[in-house]
């Protein structure tokens, strides 16, 4: 009865193995484990990885990143549940909202006036994954046949391009370079567990060369983490000394003002899109037919936004950046997942630890995103080879290729004076609209 009741929850994992490291070539299936010991390893990457964006999206927002940290972790065990372990993801802080967030407190929106906007979207994308549950994923994959969501899958790696370059990148690009060889290195030449670990032993690694560096070259000239120049140490820990080992995060009640509410809207159709090429990039890794839980998924991101923004928290959205973790491990045991969702609630309420993990230096994470943004895009490609996207016929090159320069090149097309489409949601409905129109006319020429 109790294994019953666990399989159906997603958490009767079966040892994989011995629990020791897989052989090579073999995956950990979402209902497997490694021992202990390793699960809590690869959980802690999965920490590492989910953790620069959760903590800085809300800052970019003017939300408390403390109560992010912890409603992530909230967020991802209430997803694991409602997909019962089928989708092995992590959610954190969405960047969706950044551009339509600037233009509601541009307005004069405070803090509770974004909630509620974000609110009322969590209680949409709730409904939309309901009726796809009900209706049947066929009505998505008509929307978003798989050379649309291979595509969305690249703009989702590959948008993140220009954080690296324009943000981590710059802040200390020797140190980004010597942590991508080390990810790259490890990765290919370490044998076992510690190859599936890579992304952590380098954020290890650079985290300590940057403190070295600090102690044999002295500050570093270079732009910090707002693009402004100046004299500073790559290591800055002033703020683990006066942050706290246990606090509560700021929480605050959402207020409802239909300008806002209009101008957050929009960004539904993106996350259907963003949560479906995640479902697709999960279903490619794992090798598992995951079109029955499609409507969980989209269901569970809403009822998290919805739960997150009602105390004050941001939206929140499955982690591209997990998925990297995924594809460079090949474990996705949602095992790991249900650790890295405990320690982000640990973390959330232990400024210290945050503040530990927000002073990794810039570079660091430079070198980190640099492999594993890449490696989410081509996992576009790999969606496109496997499902035999024909790229030569046009109906599907001309669309897809549009989509593509416009997400990634950061496109945005002024909609109102009060608001305008850019990024992932003008490339992905760019890519959705010219393939679909396209399709309609092709009769026709024919």
């Amino acid at each position: 009865m109790r294994q019953g009741l666990g399989a159906k929850l997603g958490i009767g994992w079966k040892l994989h193995g011995d629990g020791s490291t897989p052989r090579p070539g073999e995956t950990v299936a979402p209902d497997e484990r490694l021992s202990w010991g390793r699960t809590v390893g690869l959980g802690a990457q999965h920490v590492v990885a989910m953790f620069g964006a959760t903590f800085v999206f809300p800052v970019l927002m003017g939300l408390d990143p403390n109560l992010a940290i912890m409603v992530s972790g909230v967020a991802t065990i209430l997803f694991l549940l409602i997909v019962q372990g089928k989708i092995p993801s992590y959610l954190g802080s969405s960047a969706s909202f950044v551009g339509v967030v600037t233009v509601i407190r541009a307005g004069g929106g405070d803090s509770s006036t974004v909630t509620g906007a974000i609110l009322v979207l969590g209680l949409v994308l709730s409904v939309v994954g309901v009726i796809i549950h009900f209706v049947g994923p066929q009505v998505v994959h008509r929307l978003l046949p798989p050379a649309v969501s291979g595509a969305v899958v690249m703009l989702i790696g590959f948008n993140l391009a220009p954080v690296v370059a324009e943000s981590y990148w710059p802040q200390d690009q020797w140190i980004a370079l010597i942590t991508m060889i080390l990810v790259l290195g490890c990765s290919v030449l370490l044998r076992g567990f510690w190859s599936r670990i890579a992304v952590l032993i380098g954020l290890v690694a650079g985290y300590a060369l940057s403190w070295l560096f600090d102690l044999g070259f002295g500050p570093i000239t270079a732009p910090n983490a707002s693009g402004v120049v100046s004299t500073h140490f790559r290591l800055d820990l002033s703020g683990v000394a006066d942050a706290s080992w246990f606090g509560l995060p700021t929480l605050h009640a959402p207020s409802f003002d239909a300008a806002a509410i209009i101008v957050v809207l929009p960004v539904v159709i993106a996350l259907i899109a963003e949560n479906t090429g995640h479902v697709k990039a999960v279903e490619e890794m794992t090798g598992t037919k995951l079109d029955g839980s499609l409507g969980r998924a989209i269901f569970a991101d809403g009822l998290a936004s919805t739960l997150s923004s009602a105390v004050g928290g941001p939206p929140t959205t499955t982690y591209a950046e997990n998925i990297g973790v995924m594809a460079a491990t090949r474990v996705y045991s949602t095992a790991a997942y249900w650790v890295a969702a405990i320690v982000a609630i640990l973390f959330g309420l232990c400024p210290k630890f945050g503040a530990v993990i927000a002073a990794t230096p810039g570079g660091v994470l430079g070198g980190i995103t640099v492999v594993l943004y890449g490696m989410i895009g081509l996992l576009g490609a790999k969606i496109w080879t496997e499902n035999r996207v024909d790229l030569g016929d046009p109906v599907n090159l001309m669309p897809l290729a549009a989509g593509l320069v416009v997400g990634i090149g950061g496109v945005s097309l002024q909609i109102t004076p009060q608001f305008s489409l850019s990024g992932i949601a003008l490339g992905t409905v760019v890519t959705l609209l010219g393939y679909h129109v396209l399709r309609l006319l092709v009769p026709a020429r024919r």
